[in-house]
């Protein structure tokens, strides 16, 4: 069975049965599903083609991942090539793209880093809790630090560490109780500010907040904080430029990891090819992932500091080597394809594309706060958002109902836009995270086509 981008009903329909009997999606609800499929056949750019033969601008590049854009055949060959030399060996034996992949990493991060391979964002982060906890019972023997500072509304994988460093309590309650290892403190969310207060005259108290609760739990037993540069969950919260460098003087101070979550920000998404580049601070763990590779293969990687990587090196007497493994790790194809989609964006130049395109669409959408309902908008580079209000004074979200009719009135008129997930009450936000390859006149349809979403549906 196979589907074109020229609509076949009969062959649509049979592979959505087929679907519905043997497939269990993620997220969405089966019973949805029967009467409303979204069916993808094909992308080409910033678009991306049903089995109607509808085309969709996608602002969100899938899952905040095909940063080069769809239909890139390049990548298909340079996988068919490397399947051919060699498709597979486990990673306890080198292979030659994920040498050269993590060489390559490396030198974008300014050197200084080794790099493991895994498969997907959520496994980097939880590989970065691991390394971080082994690291501690290396270099600070007697004291037992295994506790992970997180960020209320952060979100940094599924599984069920992962969920536990995360701050969305409805992604988190079907799972619980959890360890209590992750300790949760204020996020930099400006717009709204857990502590009513107002930069710069807040004096950074979000940071305050974070060191009272490391001296609470005691640094003796914290191993890490980790943080998102730009929280893209909760819908595109951007920082103070003091903020990270701040944390990293905490981290410093009191002997913890910085672990930086660059699963989304990462790989020219904000402007720069790492978001924590924009701010000055040398991380000590850093996951990646999608844009690794903009999703042509998964493929994702824990980067860490060669004195972080020092820790586990000796003798094999010494059982200091990192107690990880995961089989399709530095796996050559996936390695090989990651490089080749680095290299694409290193000579089009994407990272500072999207900082140039990224004004632009911010500037645009901005020009939509002139509409009552539009509370926020903030980003940087590609990675943008609106957050909707009823009330600019108050700040009171509008109804989850008016957020989907917004989402559902933009994909009938064939944009895809995503929502920010943070938590029950803070779900009011249109977030935008396109192809960087997107061009100006893609980004004025994404400002018209939700200025007519507000219009139409009467709540501006």
């Amino acid at each position: 069975m196979s589907l074109t981008n020229s609509p076949d009903p009969a062959i649509r329909e049979a592979l959505v049965q087929q679907d519905l009997k043997h497939v269990l999606h993620p997220i969405v609800q089966h019973k949805v599903l029967e009467t409303k499929q979204f069916v993808v056949t094909g992308g080409q750019g910033s678009t991306v083609f049903d089995a109607d033969g509808t085309a969709y601008l996608d602002a969100m590049a899938g899952l905040w991942c095909v940063n080069i854009g769809y239909g890139r055949v390049e990548l298909a060959d340079v996988a068919a090539e490397q399947m051919r030399k060699l498709s597979y060996f486990p990673h306890t034996a080198m292979n030659a793209p994920a040498a050269a992949l993590a060489d390559k990493i490396n030198g974008l991060m300014g050197g200084g880093y080794h790099t493991y391979f895994v498969n997907s964002g959520s496994e980097a982060n939880e590989a970065g809790f691991k390394i971080a906890r082994q690291y501690m019972k290396h270099e600070y023997r007697g004291e037992y630090r295994f506790k992970t500072v997180s960020r209320y509304f952060a979100y940094h994988g599924t599984t069920l560490a992962t969920l536990d460093a995360g701050g969305m309590g409805e992604r988190k309650a079907k799972f619980e109780p959890f360890s209590g290892d992750f300790v949760h403190v204020a996020p930099p969310y400006c717009y709204r500010c857990p502590f009513g207060l107002s930069y710069p005259g807040c004096g950074l108290a979000c940071v305050k907040n974070m060191e009272t609760t490391i001296l609470g739990e005691g640094p003796e037993t914290v191993a890490e904080v980790i943080v998102e540069p730009i929280m893209s969950g909760v819908g595109v919260a951007v920082p103070p430029d003091e903020y990270l460098p701040e944390v990293e003087s905490l981290c410093h101070k009191y002997g913890i990891l910085l672990h930086v979550d660059e699963v989304i920000n990462g790989f020219g998404r904000t402007g720069k090819m790492f978001a924590h580049q924009h701010y000055g601070v040398s991380p000590d763990i850093i996951a990646i992932a999608k844009g690794i590779s903009s999703a042509y293969m998964p493929i994702a990687a824990t980067v860490v500091k060669n004195n972080v990587f020092e820790s586990f090196y000796g003798d094999p007497a010494e059982n200091r080597q990192v107690a990880q493994v995961n089989t399709y790790g530095g796996h050559p194809v996936a390695a090989a394809v990651a490089l080749r989609n680095i290299e694409i964006m290193e000579a089009e130049q994407l990272a500072d594309r999207a900082a140039d395109v990224g004004k632009y669409l911010l500037d645009g959408l901005t020009s939509l706060k002139r509409r009552e309902i539009v509370g926020d908008v903030r980003g940087k580079g590609l990675l943008l958002a609106v957050e909707l209000v009823k009330d600019r004074a108050t700040k009171e979200p509008v109804e989850a109902a008016k957020i989907t009719a917004i989402v559902d009135f933009c994909r009938a008129n064939g944009l895809l836009v995503g929502r920010g997930g943070g938590g029950r009450r803070y779900g009011n936000t249109i977030t935008f995270s396109p192809p960087l390859v997107i061009t100006r006149a893609e980004c004025d349809r994404i400002v018209d086509t939700l200025d007519r979403a507000l219009a139409t549906l009467a709540i501006s």
